[in-house]
């Protein structure tokens, strides 16, 4: 397994950090190569992603899930292993520091090769900051789920 740490400061308060970050399928908005995502159950999504050519699809399960704090995931089905979690850390009523850790299984050699190039770990950066520009621009959540898991 490999392991990916990323953080970005977005200049919105917490709650609307956290709950646009609940809306998985908003996120082809800002995360690079993910086709689509539909949520099939509060707790599980289904994920199509093309990276470099490479498309794959999986089933992710949310494992926890707690407002204005965390939400951490597992695949259970499909290619792509992975866990994470992106915790929200509250800087002032207007800034919060957005924290991704990812633990990921590369799979076959092009995923090995790109990984040990750092690809994930620019890739996850990337993410972060276009997650920035979109809150930033929109500067309110599209949508909520403020349930815990």
């Amino acid at each position: 397994m490999s392991t990916v740490e990323e953080s970005v400061e977005v200049d919105v308060p917490v709650r609307t950090a956290y709950n646009q970050w609940t809306q998985f399928e908003e996120f082809p908005h800002f995360m690079d190569g993910v086709e689509r995502i539909e949520q099939r159950t509060p707790t599980l999504t289904h994920w199509v992603t093309e990276v470099g050519g490479a498309k794959r699809e999986f089933d992710a399960e949310i494992t926890e899930q707690v407002p204005d704090e965390r939400v951490a995931w597992t695949t259970v089905a499909g290619e792509a292993r992975q866990a994470g979690v992106v915790t929200f850390h509250r800087l002032d009523d207007t800034h919060t520091k957005v924290m991704l850790q990812l633990e990921h299984d590369p799979h076959g050699i092009t995923d090995t090769v790109g990984d040990k190039l750092g690809f994930v770990r620019r890739q996850a950066k990337g993410d972060l900051n276009r997650f920035k520009q979109y809150i930033e621009s929109r500067g309110l959540e599209s949508g909520a789920w403020r349930g815990r898991v």
